[in-house]
């Protein structure tokens, strides 16, 4: 796993074999960052990175200049890699601000009081709850104004229905939804 940009750069971290964790892929990832760079600039923003894995994203958004990333992971071994990598960067003299938490997502959602001004969602494919997800996010108005949700998810859920979809991106067999907290205006 690679850091694609940023004060970061070129890191790398290897990953355990034994992990059960489906990290996006450097390709998919180097892409849905370059559309990102069109609705946002991370530099002083608050993110947070739900179903976390492997912390890819969480480390991402920390080398891109954002004030604060929390990341949510539920699994043990994978939590303790993000604090590990997280450790790593710190060794560097460089002080990520980084709240890495293990703990069940959708236990964090109901409880957040804090917005944000993006967050990205990597949940299991096979998760029953996937397609509640968004409106999870915006029924507890979790964004900020002009704040991005970026939900990844598998080819059989279609999101452009919903009030804040914006786009939707696909790289080989991974997709990304895109989320706006502006309603859409109708046209």
């Amino acid at each position: 796993m690679r850091i694609i940009t940023g004060k970061y750069k070129g890191r790398h971290f290897e990953i355990p074999r034994s992990f059960k964790a489906r990290p996006t892929t450097d390709f998919s990832k180097e892409n849905i960052f370059n559309v990102l760079n069109g609705y946002i600039d991370f530099e002083d923003k608050t993110a947070l990175d739900l179903f976390s894995g492997t912390g890819s994203i969480t480390l991402e958004l920390l080398s891109r200049g954002c004030s604060q990333v929390i990341s949510i992971e539920l699994d043990r071994d994978h939590h303790r890699f993000i604090q590990q990598c997280l450790q790593k960067l710190t060794a560097d003299g460089k002080q990520p601000t980084a709240i890495p938490i293990r703990g069940d997502v959708f236990r964090f959602l109901k409880s957040c009081k804090q917005q944000f001004d993006f967050i990205f969602a990597d949940p299991p494919y096979a998760l029953t709850e996937l397609p509640q997800i968004p409106n999870m996010i915006f029924e507890k108005n979790l964004l900020k104004e002009d704040g991005i949700f970026v939900l990844e998810h598998g080819k059989d859920h279609d999101f452009s229905q919903h009030p804040h979809f914006v786009e939707h991106r696909q790289y080989g067999s991974v997709n990304f939804s895109l989320f706006k907290a502006t309603v859409k205006a109708d046209e």
